[in-house]
């Protein structure tokens, strides 16, 4: 009796042993890596050893969270697209780039690397009805120069069925507050953009709606005659014809890209056109 009251009360405190190992998640990146990479060399979200990287041998490849899918081909074929970060690329190529994948059957197929360009904030739009736009915010900064713009991720695919990736550009933009401690225009400018952010859709067909930082021509005018007032450190020298406009005195307004013709008009105004 004994015996069997101890085991009894063993039983009570002692939790199941399915219960005692945790549940591990399943690993949503590993399908991916697996179209490129040995399953020794996966671990999480990353590929020790991607297989045939762009010249080279050894590579390593994380798999960022940013990625889209959509019908991004003239073909209507579906792809996703997905951002990396990579030891074997340089700040040039902002350290990664974009590795492709057609969808096909439930399943995804590898199509390659695309170096140094990065889908981290874009969002997709229809074009027609077999082909979607894939439109981002982009930027590179390089010696403290910030340089940005809305763009167009632009889908081929050449004679060896090899997809590559472009850019087609609609505005651009760049802050210089990295460089010289203030962003800078030109007194004979009449605008200027310094960054975007909070890219969205349009308020009608081929347009998308975004948050420029930009001086206007009231803010360059102040610039260039009374003068904003100076941060308290400044790198280099002011050219000809050049003026500071400081870190909060930039203006931030939603404005409306058409992305036919290229032009960006303040929300509130694009209606009126």
């Amino acid at each position: 009796m004994k015996t069997i009251g101890a085991a009894i009360l063993f039983a009570l405190v002692s939790p199941p042993a399915f219960a005692q190992a945790k549940d591990k998640a399943p690993n949503p990146d590993r399908p991916l890596l697996a179209t490129f990479c040995d399953a020794a060399d996966i671990k999480g979200s990353s590929c020790r050893r991607a297989k045939a990287y762009p010249g080279r041998k050894r590579c390593d490849v994380k798999l960022r969270p940013d990625r889209y899918s959509g019908k991004f081909l003239a073909d209507g074929s579906t792809l996703l697209v997905v951002s990396y970060e990579s030891g074997c690329e340089a700040h040039a190529n902002d350290f990664g780039g974009s590795v492709i994948f057609e969808q096909k059957d439930g399943g995804a197929i590898f199509n390659g690397y695309q170096p140094g360009l990065q889908v981290n904030d874009c969002i997709t739009l229809v074009r027609n009805d077999k082909q979607d736009r894939l439109i981002c915010i982009t930027g590179h900064i390089g010696q403290g120069h910030l340089e940005s713009g809305v763009a167009e991720m632009v889908f081929t695919r050449d004679f060896s069925k090899t997809i590559d990736m472009s850019l087609n550009y609609f505005v651009t933009g760049e802050d210089a507050v990295g460089a010289y401690g203030s962003n800078v225009v030109d007194c004979k400018e009449t605008s200027k953009y310094f960054g975007f952010a909070r890219l969205g859709a349009g308020p009608g067909p081929d347009t998308v709606a975004v948050e420029i930082a930009h001086a206007d021509k009231a803010t360059i005018e102040t610039a260039c005659t009374k003068g904003f007032p100076k941060p308290k450190q400044l790198f280099g020298e002011l050219g000809p014809s050049e003026a500071y406009v400081p870190p909060g005195h930039e203006k931030k307004a939603r404005f409306v890209i058409d992305l036919t013709t290229s032009k960006a008009a303040p929300e509130a105004e694009f209606g009126k056109r």
